[in-house]
């Protein structure tokens, strides 16, 4: 069963993968994961029983000061005032004031600044004492106290506070950096209603939307969000749907018709009828899915944890051999080299690499949320950067999936209406050519001019429409009834009719491609993609003249589903790079659970499509395709940029440093400068203009 705990003051990477490694040991714990940016733990158990106390209690152990509140009993907090701010502020106009001191003032100036170091720093220090009594080392708190100790011992008072002073600036632009990139998220996907109008005996009552059963009617007035899914009973109007699909075209809705929560109702009351509670709702199984996602994390952040993981020690290490070694050898002063292994300390904190990877993939996945993508994961954003091949189904994803007719060919001589003829005739089937034949028509159809019909298993069908004896059907029929008739070559489907012995006509019906279909699989070359592909049930000869209008690079037809995977198994192992399959949700879900990136066609957020597929195109926008791998190749691009800058400048400072080229100041403007960077860079994929992708 899963569990989900808020972890409530957790800012530091390290913290989080101690306890996301910690919890992934208990033995009721099946997987756990920490969702730094989120501030949650989710988890999967094999039962509840005692398991919130031993996860508080572990917790505590790893990382006092975080407050563990499980999600049932998660309240809204007061707002605070900014003291952190204020607090920072008078601890830097006092430090400089301390430069006034005059050097000869010895114990005045240790006290002095003993003071502003307790005040700016004591809660790094209560943090060290408590990791190492419960055997927690190599953490940033660590870090900072042994480094500005150290310069406090070799009489550097403002450098010991200045580190302090600067380490906590840092933390807390820091923190107000991902506190925005949460609110961005948050702001993102503002999809849930928190309030519904139940009409009860012909008043309304406002309700909270989990409390609305099935069959309850509902209203919805202009302006507020759609809280559950349902059917519209009375009213007409304009729902803005982009909070779902990205799609700034209103959408018109009347009654009869199906409505999604987290639309906005635009301009006219609706009365709805609820056919989802809140639980089963699109907005919620959404809501879920948005959260959940960066819990899946791509590879590149699972590569940082582990680095972290080692980083930290070895520079420890480095830095005790850095301070001892040297003196003992006899290369230089004990101090010199002392104070050169605490600046070589204070530059070696991970904070810039643990926090910022794993901002831009979030910011990525709330990025494509706006675009109307759901992307279930880290993991999958990373390899839609890295596609070359992406394989196609036809109907449906390239298509509408809905027949309609084409072309309308009397024959030589033939003066009569043979589509007001064929109508009438498919009066009674529910077939979509059938209905395809009838909205061709466009008019009303008077069964009563009907009679006889006989369906003709394999072939078409019989009747009588005003009397007269008519066959509509495909070749095979034709040939049955010994009628001649004229040989069509089409991709489409093609339907004969005949009267008595004599051919009347025949009409071209085909599915009808998407207005997005075309300039998509154009748009897929410039971002990178090298192979199209396509595979269809149809028939080999239909699929290959569509594949040649459309310019695929190859196509299979006359696939049934176990055809599709096996092919789809021999792209993957011709293919050097990451292979997306593009279906519709239902009939394509074993290519899709195969596929390194499966992507359905949402429908508005069609229940199959959101759970068989990593991505959701919700909107059956195929054109959103190209315009998420762009946006995925930029969150991987930024992702790449942090972890450039923050290596690199580290490495630069942990060499100037062991040099003694840089001192305490520059060490700790350089940490706080490159975390802020990274942060700062991660925040930009949540800034993209979106229409920009589409180019």
């Amino acid at each position: 069963m899963k569990k989900e705990y808020e972890l409530r003051g957790i800012d530091c990477g390290n913290c989080a993968a101690k306890i996301e490694r910690a919890v992934n040991q208990l033995e009721q714990v099946e997987s756990a994961t920490v969702n730094l940016i989120a501030q949650k733990l989710i988890l999967e158990t094999k039962s509840e029983d005692g398991i919130d106390k031993e996860i508080i209690d572990l917790v505590d152990a790893i990382e006092p000061g975080i407050e563990v509140i499980s999600e049932k009993k998660e309240e809204a907090l007061p707002e605070k005032r900014d003291w952190a701010k204020e607090l920072l502020l008078a601890v830097m106009i006092l430090f400089a004031f301390g430069f006034f001191l005059p050097e000869e003032y010895f114990w005045i100036r240790l006290v002095y600044y003993l003071t502003l170091y307790i005040i700016i720093g004591h809660k790094v220090l209560i943090k060290m004492v408590q990791n190492i009594q419960r055997g927690n080392l190599f953490d940033e708190n660590f870090l900072m106290s042994i480094a500005t100790l150290g310069a406090f011992l070799l009489g550097e008072f403002p450098e010991a506070v200045a580190v302090m002073l600067f380490y906590q600036i840092g933390e807390y632009f820091q923190d107000k950096a991902t506190s925005q990139s949460r609110q961005s998220i948050a702001r993102l996907m503002d999809i849930r209603s928190d309030k519904a109008w139940r009409l009860e005996g012909g008043e309304t009552v406002q309700v909270d939307p989990e409390t609305v059963r099935v069959a309850d009617h509902i209203l919805v007035k202009p302006g507020e969000k759609v809280p559950l899914d349902g059917l519209v009973r009375e009213g007409r109007s304009i729902l803005d749907t982009s909070a779902l699909t990205g799609e700034s075209l209103p959408r018109e809705i009347g009654v009869g018709e199906d409505i999604t929560s987290g639309v906005i109702n635009l301009t006219s009351p609706l009365v709805i009828e609820v056919s989802k509670t809140f639980s089963q709702s699109t907005v919620n199984k959404i809501l879920e899915l948005v959260e959940n996602a960066s819990n899946k994390k791509a590879e590149t952040e699972r590569m940082i944890t582990r680095f972290s993981r080692v980083y930290t020690p070895v520079v420890v290490g480095i830095a005790f051999l850095l301070a001892s070694l040297p003196p003992l050898l006899g290369l230089g002063e004990w101090s010199t080299w002392l104070y050169r292994a605490l600046t070589f300390l204070v530059i070696s904190c991970p904070c810039a690499l643990a926090v910022s990877v794993p901002m831009s993939f979030f910011g990525g996945l709330g990025g494509a949320s706006k675009l109307g993508v759901l992307v279930k994961g880290g993991n999958y954003l990373e390899a839609l950067a890295k596609l070359d091949t992406v394989v196609f189904d036809k109907t449906g994803t390239i298509t509408k999936g809905i027949f309609a007719v084409d072309t309308v060919v009397n024959a030589e001589g033939v003066e009569d209406d043979i589509l007001y003829l064929a109508a009438h005739l498919e009066s009674y089937s529910n077939h979509p050519i059938a209905n395809s034949i009838r909205t061709a028509y466009g008019q009303e159809v008077d069964e009563n001019r009907v009679s006889q019909i006989t369906e003709l298993p394999g072939q078409g069908m019989s009747g009588r429409v005003d009397g007269r004896q008519l066959y509509l059907g495909n070749a095979r029929l034709m040939e049955v009834q010994g009628i001649a008739y004229p040989a069509i070559d089409s991709t489409g489907t093609v339907l004969y009719l005949a009267e008595d012995s004599h051919f009347l006509g025949y009409f071209l019906i085909a599915d009808q491609v998407k207005e997005t279909s075309i300039e998509a699989l154009k748009d897929l070359q410039a971002v990178g993609i090298k192979k199209t592909v396509l595979l269809s049930g149809d028939r080999q000869a239909v699929v290959d003249e569509f594949a040649q209008q459309f310019a695929f690079n190859d196509a299979f037809g006359d696939c049934l589903p176990q055809d599709k995977v096996s092919t789809f198994e021999e792209i993957l192992t011709q293919s050097q790079q990451a292979v997306a399959f593009v279906g519709d949700g239902v009939n394509d879900a074993p290519v899709l659970a195969r596929a390194d990136v499966g992507i359905a066609m949402g429908g508005l957020g069609s229940d199959a499509a959101i759970e068989s597929a990593d991505v959701v195109l919700m909107d059956d926008d195929l054109g959103k395709l190209p315009q998420v791998i762009r946006l995925a190749k930029k969150t991987v691009r930024i992702a790449q940029q942090n972890m450039t800058l923050a290596i690199v400048v580290k490495l630069i400072f942990l060499v100037l440093s062991g040099l003694g080229i840089s001192n305490m100041w520059e060490a700790i403007f350089a940490d706080v400068g490159v975390t802020l960077l990274a942060v700062w860079n991660a925040l930009r994929v949540l800034r993209i203009d979106t229409s920009t992708l589409s180019k």
